[in-house]
């Protein structure tokens, strides 16, 4: 039996992550986590009060783990601005045995917001408007992966254009 993998897909809105893990979820015979999906069902709206990241760290982690664990990959599609998140969750799939992916999106804040323009005038179920000041202020706060840290991973793509 193939090792599992933990594919962890970072960068801001607009930048194609749920599409990519859509892929990557194929590809991988994996199982994909969108927290704006369960977010969604679960409150109607994208955050709220820090559930959201208890709901990435824990419960779907959660689920993740089992699933790795059980010899199936899994597609972490949470954007993970910071290297202490991306780092938390390898060093968790590497406790687990799995193999670990990163996907970096790193995309030019221009091109981030002609997509997110776009996105906005024909909202998807499931997603959430996004203005320009806060992809300015959530893009001032994004820590792009180094040379460095991407090698601590056992798999790297990184995406620029």
């Amino acid at each position: 039996m193939e090792q599992a993998v933990m594919a962890l897909i970072v960068g801001l809105p607009g930048a194609g992550k749920t599409t990519l893990a859509r892929q990557l979820e194929d590809e991988l015979k994996a199982i994909r986590f969108t927290p704006d999906e369960w977010m969604d069902g679960l409150l109607g709206v994208s955050e709220e009060d820090g559930k959201r990241w208890v709901l990435e760290s824990e419960l779907l982690w959660g689920i993740a783990a089992r699933a790795l664990v059980l010899g199936t990959s899994a597609v972490l599609d949470y954007g993970c601005w910071s290297e202490v998140e991306r780092d938390l969750f390898r060093d968790r799939a590497h406790e687990l045995g799995a193999l670990t992916q990163i996907v970096v999106l790193d995309l030019p804040l221009d091109e981030l917001w002609k997509r997110l323009d776009a996105r906005n005038a024909a909202l998807p179920a499931g997603t959430f408007r996004i203005s320009r000041d806060e992809l300015e202020e959530w893009a001032a706060k994004f820590e792009a992966p180094n040379d460095a840290e991407l090698a601590r991973w056992d798999r790297q793509i990184v995406v620029t254009e």
